[in-house]
């Protein structure tokens, strides 16, 4: 719903010092002294202001200043009904000025709550406020008419100038508050992001390898129920500790990948299917750097589809087949299908299907399945 413009307060950005810039800062502080220098040249500047005069002059003055600052306080507190009063207060005491012979200060008075009306208060009441000043300021101005009319309209024009102009730099502070805060906002989400980044790496890092352990420790277990020698059962288990060993390295490859600090994705590759018989790699397309988390999926999925490999298809052959695109890089690793093992229930039960949540999460896509010549797992990320 729409504020309506005659009763609506200046902002409160617009109404304190937020914003203004330093010179600006020490012009407004050099108008008030002029002001406040007026009215004390206005009242000690006639000849027959002796003694108790003096005192009340004195007094006048001090009470216009703090009359004045109250105003400035309430109209800041968007407080209608003491800045009323403030006003008129001011305006009674130039009324009592002009009274008492100090005309000058009297006009000062009338001037300034005509701008500061207009540039403080909503427009509905600011009106007819400055409509009293400035009608008070004209009829006991000694000018020619059109000077004194002129002079009025240049008033009522520079309160309201000074009004757009606050209001401006108050819808300018607003702003960059926004800006701070969605700035702010939007810090606090990124860090969100690279802990829920972290964390899910860390898993995918710990569920392959306990997988992996897994399977060596299941086949450890078969050949103890087999009665198998000594020397096969101890190659299990040297083999579920290397894996452990390994897990806690990729552990810390993948916190200094996130970090920006990983080896090439195709080195990688090239490492783990080392370790995997019958399997070979081939990169096509045109190399480039992909962003840390597109490479460490890619690097998962590969790592997830060789285990398969290990565990369902003893003594397959594995294609692994890197292709950069101009828009996304594809990663297939198939298999010619073999022998299924005795460890082909055993594992986390992550899978491939943590992998295509991953996939998906980038705006990737994962295929895995049977075809004609064996098992494939197809990953496409876009870069």
């Amino acid at each position: 719903m729409t504020e309506n413009v005659w009763t609506r307060w200046p902002s409160r950005e617009a109404l304190g010092r937020s914003g203004i810039s330093q010179p600006r800062r020490m012009l407004a502080r050099s108008v008030r002294l002029v002001v406040l220098a007026l009215l004390l040249w206005g009242a000690f500047s006639r000849s027959h202001v002796h003694g108790w005069e003096i005192v009340a002059a004195v007094a006048g003055v001090g009470v216009i200043a703090v009359a004045s600052w109250g105003f400035y306080r309430t109209t800041y507190s968007h407080r209608l009904l003491p800045s009323l009063v403030l006003i008129g207060v001011l305006l009674a005491l130039a009324v009592v000025a002009e009274a008492s012979g100090f005309q000058g200060p009297a006009l000062v008075i009338w001037c300034g709550c005509g701008i500061s009306a207009l540039e403080r208060l909503p427009i509905a009441v600011a009106v007819p406020v400055t409509t009293v000043a400035l009608a008070s300021f004209s009829a006991f101005n000694n000018d020619v008419w059109l000077t004194t009319a002129a002079t009025a309209v240049g008033l009522a024009l520079a309160g309201y100038v000074m009004r757009l102009d606050a209001e401006a730099r108050g819808h300018a502070q607003r702003m960059l508050d926004q800006e701070r805060a969605a700035r702010a906002a939007e810090a606090e989400s990124a860090a969100l992001a690279e802990r829920t980044r972290i964390a899910r790496e860390i898993h995918d890092v710990l569920a392959h390898s306990l997988s992996a352990q897994m399977v060596h420790l299941e086949a450890a277990r078969l050949l103890i129920e087999r009665g198998a020698d000594r020397e096969q059962i101890l190659e299990r288990v040297v083999a579920a500790r290397g894996m452990a060993r390994d897990g806690l390295a990729e552990t810390r490859q993948a916190l200094s990948a996130l970090r920006g600090e990983m080896t090439p994705l195709e080195d990688f590759l090239t490492e783990i299917v080392a370790s995997t018989d019958g399997a070979e790699v081939t990169v096509t397309g045109e190399r480039k750097g992909l962003p840390a988390e597109a490479s460490q999926t890619v690097r998962r999925v590969a790592q997830e589809a060789l285990t398969n490999v290990r565990k369902h298809a003893h003594g397959a052959k594995v294609q692994v087949r890197l292709d950069y695109q101009e828009h996304e890089v594809t990663l297939n690793v198939r298999d010619t299908g073999g022998r299924p093992g005795d460890l082909t229930d055993a594992g986390s039960g992550y899978g491939l299907l943590g992998m295509r949540e991953r996939a998906e999460l980038l705006g990737g896509s994962l295929e895995a399945g049977r075809d004609d010549e064996g098992f494939a797992v197809t990953l496409r990320v876009p870069v």
